[in-house]
């Protein structure tokens, strides 16, 4: 309803509408790298197909706005993202990473740990959907890091930020989680002139920096209560 709402208020007032979509459009891929073209393989009611579908109706619904009634529009499909700011514990996998090994817990590792994401700066991202709304293209663009980790070298590298004697937990993994995700961003480079320019291992300090801060004061706030 939100994104509906929104289309209504874009096409009344002639503003440009962004969309700000997600990999998860494309489910557990048969296909991989994503391109934009591919459809996707999305179990329609499993417990995270909510999400899922939710977006995927949301471009439907922004498509059908540009089509129907010429809403200028944009559509972006964002890969995992992280950087400073985020919540401490909103069940990201790389905030949850950061925030466990900052307070001397175990990483929760769900599976074995072999499935794979691809993680982006926030900075990166902000360039990207920048480029997208200054540009003429529709879209839908893939706004991600093609760099590829498993969910264990990932561990490893908040290991080698954090502390190199951080331990990792394992427990059976969620339902429909995906095996893979890693973006094609050949859209983006050629026709936003966009592509990410920070690493894993250059981004993951600064977003430390900044949760090792705020774990601090939140531990002193309760030492002082």
């Amino acid at each position: 309803m939100g994104t509906l709402n929104m289309l209504g208020l874009a096409k009344r007032i002639g503003a440009r509408f962004l969309l700000t979509s997600t990999s998860e459009v494309y489910g557990d891929p048969l296909e991989h790298p994503q391109k934009e073209t591919y459809w996707g393989h999305v179990n329609p009611i499993g417990v995270r197909s909510c999400y899922d579908e939710g977006k995927r109706t949301a471009e439907t619904l922004t498509m059908d706005y540009h089509r129907g009634a010429g809403v200028e529009v944009r559509i972006a499909r964002i890969f995992n993202t992280y950087g400073p700011r985020m919540c401490l514990d909103d069940g990201r996998v790389v905030s949850n990473f950061v925030s466990q090994a900052i307070r001397k817990q175990p990483m929760t590792v769900y599976g074995d740990g072999k499935q794979t994401r691809s993680f982006q700066y926030v900075s990166d991202l902000v360039d990207g959907l920048v480029a997208l709304m200054e540009g003429e293209h529709v879209g839908p663009f893939n706004l991600g890091n093609p760099g590829e980790f498993t969910m264990l070298e990932l561990a490893e590298v908040v290991k080698e930020t954090i502390d190199p004697s951080a331990t990792i937990e394992f427990k059976p993994n969620t339902a429909d989680d995906p095996h893979k995700r890693k973006p094609d961003i050949s859209k983006a480079k050629e026709l936003l002139n966009w592509e990410p320019k920070v690493s894993l291992r250059e981004g993951l300090p600064l977003m430390v920096n900044d949760f090792r801060n705020r774990i601090l004061n939140e531990d002193e706030g309760k030492e002082n209560k």
